[in-house]
C-alpha cells in the first residue's frame, strides 16, 4: 500500500514536471488552500473612436456693464438768502428828497385872474414838484384835527383838509363863510416844521386875497411865528407882507417852515379874485417831531 502511494505521488511529480514549462506558474497559496489559476487577461478591445466633441463656440466676451457712474455729489444746500437791509435811515444832519403827488389840473392854461398889486407872473419853470427836507420828514398834518373860523362850512366838512387828497373836484373841498377866515390845525405834538402845501380851490384860474401862514404852540394865537404873508396892505393886521400873490394850480404852493417848532399851524386867507368865498382843498405839513 505505501508502495501504491509512492507510485502515485511518482505519477504527479512527472504530470508537474510536464506542466513546468508553462509560463504561468501557479500561484502559491498557502498550505490548504487550492491554487487557483488567474483567470486569463482578455485582449483590450480596441478604444471606441471618440468623435470629439464640437469645440463649442467661444462665449462671447461679456460686454463690460458700464460702469455705474459715482452718484453726483449733492450741490450744498444754497445759503437762505439773506433779506436786503431796509434802507438804513440817513445820517443825522442828511436830507431826503419828496415828491407830492399832484392831483390832476382842472383847467387849461393859466388865465389871468382879478388883478393885484402883488400878483406874481405864472411861470411853469418855477413850479416846485419836489423839495428836500431832513431825514425823517414826513406829512404830520394827515388826518390831525382841523378847526375854523366858520365852525359850519358852507360847503364840505373841516376834516377834507388834512385827509390827504388835494383834488379839486366837488366833494373835495371846503367852503368857508366870506370875508377874513381861517383854518386851524393841531399836529397834536411839537414838530419842527420845514414845508408846508397848501392847496386852495383849484377847479379855475384865481387867487386868494391876504393869504397869511402863521405856527404857534398856543391854540389861541396870542403869540406866532409867521411863515407866509401876501397882506401886502395888512388888512388882517399882522403887517404889510411881502409874499407874492399867486394863481391857483394843481400844484398847490409849497411854503419854507424854516425849521420852526410848533404844534398849531393857521392859514389866513380874505376872498378871492372870483368872489369873497376861502376855499381849501388840503393843507400838508411836512416835519419830524421835535426832540
Amino acid at each position: 500500500m505505501k508502495n501504491k502511494h509512492i507510485a502515485t505521488l511518482s505519477a504527479l511529480a512527472g504530470l508537474m514536471a510536464l506542466t513546468s514549462c508553462d509560463p504561468l506558474e501557479l500561484d502559491k497559496k498557502p498550505e490548504g488552500t487550492a491554487a487557483t489559476a488567474p483567470a486569463a487577461t482578455a485582449p483590450a478591445a480596441p478604444a471606441p473612436t471618440t468623435t470629439p466633441a464640437p469645440t463649442p463656440a467661444p462665449a462671447p466676451a461679456p460686454v463690460a456693464a458700464a460702469p455705474t457712474p459715482a452718484p453726483a455729489p449733492m450741490p450744498a444746500p444754497a445759503p437762505a438768502a439773506t433779506p436786503a437791509p431796509a434802507a438804513a435811515p440817513a445820517a443825522a444832519g442828511g436830507e431826503i428828497t419828496i415828491s407830492p403827488e399832484f392831483p390832476k389840473p382842472m383847467f387849461i392854461g393859466t388865465p389871468v385872474p382879478a388883478e393885484l398889486p402883488n400878483l406874481e407872473k405864472p411861470d411853469p419853470s418855477k413850479v416846485v414838484k419836489s423839495f428836500t427836507a431832513p431825514a425823517g420828514t414826513v406829512n404830520l398834518a394827515k388826518d390831525k384835527p382841523v378847526t375854523s373860523s366858520d365852525p359850519a362850512p358852507i360847503i364840505g366838512d373841516l376834516p377834507l383838509v388834512t385827509d390827504g387828497d388835494p383834488d379839486g373836484s366837488d366833494g373835495c373841498f371846503v367852503e368857508l363863510a366870506p370875508g377874513k377866515q381861517w383854518v386851524q390845525i393841531d399836529l397834536e405834538q411839537e414838530a419842527n416844521i420845514f414845508k408846508l402845501l397848501v392847496w386852495h380851490y383849484h377847479k379855475q384860474a384865481q387867487a386868494y386875497v391876504d393869504v397869511v401862514v402863521q405856527v404857534s404852540d398856543d391854540p389861541e394865537f396870542k403869540t406866532a411865528t409867521t411863515l407866509y404873508n401876501s397882506d401886502h396892505d395888512n388888512t388882517l393886521g399882522f403887517g404889510a407882507g411881502t409874499d407874492m400873490a399867486y394863481i391857483e394850480t394843481n400844484h398847490g404852493r409849497v411854503i419854507d417852515g424854516k425849521g420852526t417848532k410848533a404844534r398849531y399851524v393857521r392859514l389866513y386867507s380874505n376872498g378871492n379874485t372870483s368872489n369873497e368865498m376861502n376855499h381849501y382843498c388840503e393843507v400838508s405839513v411836512y416835519g419830524t417831531p421835535a426832540k
